[in-house]
Formats: C-alpha cells, structure tokens, sequence
C-alpha cells in the first residue's frame, strides 16, 4: 500500500516576545513596541504588527528602529517569561497532538499530522485551546511539505490558518518577489533581478542552464526546487544532542560589527542557559556563519574545561567570529556548544602551566 501523502502543519506564534509582553502588561497591547535591550549596541529581539508598519524588523539596530517609530515604546525582554510561556504552550501541543512533532524556536513547531483523524478540525481546535489556556495567538500552515507550510502560515499571520497544495502555493505566490521565499535573502534576489528574474514565476520558468551558470549547481538546484516549492525534509523528533546551539536568520544581511557582536551574545547566553537547565556541560565552542552569497564558515575551538558558563562561552563565541571577520555581509549566525562531559570527550587532565587551546574545525 502506498503511503499516503504527508500532512505537515507549522505553527508559529504571532509576534510572541511581544504577545507574552502584553500578558505582562497589557497596556501595550495594540501600540508600536519594540522588545530590545537598552546601549548604543542594542538591537531588536521583536516588535509588535503596529511597530513592524514603520519598517521595524528584528536584528534591526534599535538606534534606527527608534528613529523609523519615534513614538515606539521600547521595553527590555524578559527572556525567562519567553521561555516559561513556551514551554508551557509546546506541553499543551504536546499532550494534544499524538505525532511527530519538531520544535524548532521558543516560538515555532512542524507536526506531521499525516496519520492524525480530521487533522484540520484538530488544528483549529488546538488553536482555539491554546489561545484560552496561555493567551497566545498561534498562526496555522497546512501543507505537503515544511516548506508549503511555513510559507503558508508566514502569509496569514497574524492570527491565519491557511491550507495549500504545493500547486496551490506555485499559483497563489508566483507573482512574489523572490525575496518572499524562504531562504532567498536580498543579494540573491538582487542578483536575480540583473538576470530579468524578479517574480517566484520567473524562478520557475527560468533556463536551468542559466541558474547553474550563475550561481552554481547546488545554488540553482535549490532556487528551482524553492520556485517549485518542492521539499521533502521531514519533521524529525527530538533525539540525545550531541550538541547545543542556538543561531538566527537576519531579516536582512548584516555589515555591521556591533550587531553580529551582540546578536552572537546574545545566542550564547541562550545555548547556555539551555545546558544549565539539563545540567549538561561542554568543551568545544563554535560559531556558525553563514554569508550573503550562501557561503557556509564554521569555526571552534575546544577549551581545557567543561563549561556551561555565559562569560565563558560569549568570550570564546566572540574571539572566534573577531579572528574570522566576515568578509560579506551575514545572512545567518549561529553559536554551539559541543563534547559533552561524560559523553564524547575524555575529561581534560589538570595542568599547571595555564590554559591550552586547541583551534578545530566544526563539522
């Protein structure tokens, strides 16, 4: 018997840091907020829908969120209440939904509710139920793939519940700019344009002999299966890690130093306070960046303790990005923590000469 065709649903919490903000203080519900920290290096964590009109994004700067909203309320992120609200959201998710389900943020899943009986009618009272029982807004994709359903939950939000075949996404979405798809960041959108490729139909009516020309074999390969929306990736369930991390997309490239530099801080501090909840600690350090032209650069460097420590691996996480130094502007930036004592890696002997350090790939 055939299988039958996968149903894949992604939910993504509408504007959480802000939505659980609002719970702390509903005063600011339906105003233009930006959830940041406070110093000249400070960028955005999140902003709400009002905010987002002004051209408010996150990873912005708050210096320039603040000058594009001037009447924006800028209030500091509470990061244990984020992580409290989720994780009492995804316990809800979990205890309703009998399938695999991938949680890939605080804020976002992929379930694979194939097998599941009325997996629309379940959806939409799962929704309703979450709403009740934490205060949160879950916008709802439905599709055959992860890619037809975060690109459909992504265009109902806030508060949508939209369901697509991959045909059904090519015709509603063709006119897009390909900048709409996912993983299409602006310098590949601008370097499509020069070709007279500005719409997600041109992508998928261009030559393929053109794209490889241009961008390489592995590049065209996936622009064509994106225009498509073609992907099979499946939703994978949680295993041991080997390793922790933490990492996020820009919503645009990012040049400058002081951002890169806060916004790796700011994922070490989370990798880190992962580990110390499952008291886990570890001995190789690493970074992940990923550049505009989809270059992939990993870097690491295994310390003589096992640590969990914020200072420690912020300090490691920065000396590491400061020695590679991007050469083009960031798409994606990552931080992860790896050789878990008691797990991959033999305790370091003690040593009296001072630290060594060891620079290893990160594979």
């Amino acid at each position: 018997m055939d299988a039958p065709r996968r149903v894949i649903a992604h939910m993504d919490c509408d504007a959480f840091y802000y939505s659980v903000e609002c719970l702390r203080d509903p005063s600011l519900a339906g105003k233009p907020v930006i959830v940041s920290g406070s110093g000249p290096r400070a960028v955005v964590t999140t902003a709400s829908y009002e905010a987002r009109r002004y051209g408010v994004g996150s990873a912005m700067p708050t210096s320039r969120a603040r000058r594009l909203c001037p009447q924006a309320i800028v209030v500091p992120p509470h990061f244990d209440l984020y992580r409290e609200k989720s994780r009492e959201l995804w316990a809800l998710v979990r205890e309703r939904l009998d399938c695999p389900l991938q949680q890939v943020s605080l804020d976002e899943a992929y379930a694979d509710i194939t097998r599941l009986e009325r997996p629309l009618r379940l959806m939409r009272a799962l929704v309703a139920e979450v709403q009740e029982a934490t205060g949160i807004t879950v916008s709802v994709g439905i599709g055959p793939s992860r890619l037809v359903a975060k690109t459909a939950s992504d265009a109902g939000k806030p508060a949508g519940f939209v369901v697509l075949s991959r045909e059904q996404a090519c015709e509603l979405f063709g006119g897009r700019p390909t900048r709409f798809l996912q993983g299409v960041g602006p310098k590949t959108a601008d370097r499509l344009a020069r070709l007279g490729i500005r719409t997600i139909a041109d992508l998928r009516a261009a030559p393929r002999a053109l794209l490889d020309e241009r961008f390489g074999a592995r590049l065209a390969s996936f622009l064509k299966a994106r225009a498509e929306f073609r992907d099979d990736s499946p939703v994978e369930t949680e295993r041991v890690a080997k390793s922790r991390s933490s990492e996020t997309t820009f919503d645009a490239d990012v040049s400058d130093m002081a951002v890169l530099e806060d916004t790796l801080a700011r994922l070490a501090r989370a990798v880190c306070e992962g580990l110390g909840r499952r008291g886990v600690r570890g001995r190789t350090i690493g970074i992940k960046v990923r550049l505009d032209d989809w270059t992939n650069v990993t870097r690491a460097r295994t310390i003589d303790r096992f640590t969990n420590d914020p200072e420690t691996v912020t300090a490691v996480a920065l000396e590491l990005l400061r020695a590679y130094a991007p050469p083009r502007p960031v798409r994606l930036l990552g931080v992860r923590v790896a050789s878990f004592e008691g797990a991959d890696a033999p305790a370091p002997p003690a040593r009296a000469d001072g630290p060594r350090q060891l620079a290893l790939p990160l594979r």
